[in-house]
């Protein structure tokens, strides 16, 4: 694969090691990472140039912002040319689920290209609940955009997820294993189905404590709630998860936590992560459990 090289305003510049000097275009693209695609449209728009040692493309065109700004704090976990990465809050959707909404996560990124001065689309790679914290990957470019739909589709982008379910889970790992569908009550709820879509979430326990249990999640799959569902459907719901069984008497919301987003750079493929801190209303719950434990 070709080294990236430097960017210059729209383009990325990239030397061509002397092996390709003198080798047709279409054979020096065979060492980038380029889907043909891709390829024909920067062909189609003169975005592709070689110049003796030197690859130009047009990666990084001006873009018309997508989404008005709405501005408000927005922590930047991880960003470069290609990416950005930002711990979303809880109490805000990452992009709007109805005509004419307003201060989502989309119009705080928005704001912050804005304020950059990057003239960039707003291209959210995957969602987490409302409720829930943690990171939420971005891509900068069309190209970008393109090769992290590919790793989610091929599920090499890794969501480690931190949660406070009640009651004691018995053994230190696991696997649940159960299908998830549509709940045929409740619109925008999910219940576990023979019928539903697959649905893989594996879990070890971090901390135990008299009548809940701290554990770290790892997805096999990405079903909506998939790990609000299957916590419910093992007998050991969210604390604060009104919507699948769990009480709301040490947090308000349910307590689950995006801790570590991980995935491979869409030109170089090194393996890149970024953590998110655990939110204030989710460190009191512990600290409230801890100091229970203390006591008796």
């Amino acid at each position: 694969m070709l080294k990236p090289g430097h960017r210059k305003g729209e383009w990325l510049e990239i030397r061509v090691p002397e092996t390709l000097m003198g080798e047709p275009v279409q054979r020096v693209l065979e060492h980038t990472p380029l889907a043909p695609k891709l390829v024909t449209k920067l062909m189609h728009n003169k975005g592709l140039v070689l110049q003796g040692s030197k690859l130009r493309l047009q990666l990084f065109p001006a873009e018309e912002r997508d989404f008005p700004s709405d501005w408000m704090e927005l922590n930047v976990l991880y960003e470069d040319d290609f990416t950005l990465v930002v711990n979303k809050p809880s109490g805000i959707e990452v992009h709007p689920s109805e005509k004419g909404q307003r201060r989502t996560l989309a119009h705080a990124v928005a704001a912050y290209y804005e304020m950059s001065n990057q003239d960039v689309r707003v291209r959210h790679i995957h969602r987490i609940d409302k409720e829930t914290t943690g990171p939420v990957l971005y891509a900068k470019n069309e190209f970008a955009h393109y090769q992290y739909d590919k790793e989610m589709r091929e599920k090499k982008i890794e969501r480690i997820y931190l949660a406070l379910a009640e009651g004691m889970l018995s053994q230190d790992r696991g696997t649940i294993n159960k299908p998830i569908g549509q709940d045929r009550h409740h619109s925008t709820k999910r219940r576990v189905s023979e019928t539903g879509d697959s649905a893989v979430t594996h879990y070890e326990v971090v901390e135990r404590f008299a009548d809940h249990t701290l554990v770290r999640l790892r997805l096999e799959t990405g079903r909506t709630h998939q790990i609000r569902v299957h916590l419910s459907a093992i007998g050991h719901p969210l604390a604060g998860d009104g919507l699948y069984g769990g009480k709301r008497g040490l947090i308000s919301r349910q307590a689950l936590h995006g801790e570590q987003l991980l995935w491979h750079h869409p030109w170089t493929n090194e393996l890149l992560s970024a953590r998110a801190p655990l939110p204030d209303d989710f460190s009191a719950a512990l600290d409230k459990l801890r100091e229970r434990e203390q006591q008796e």
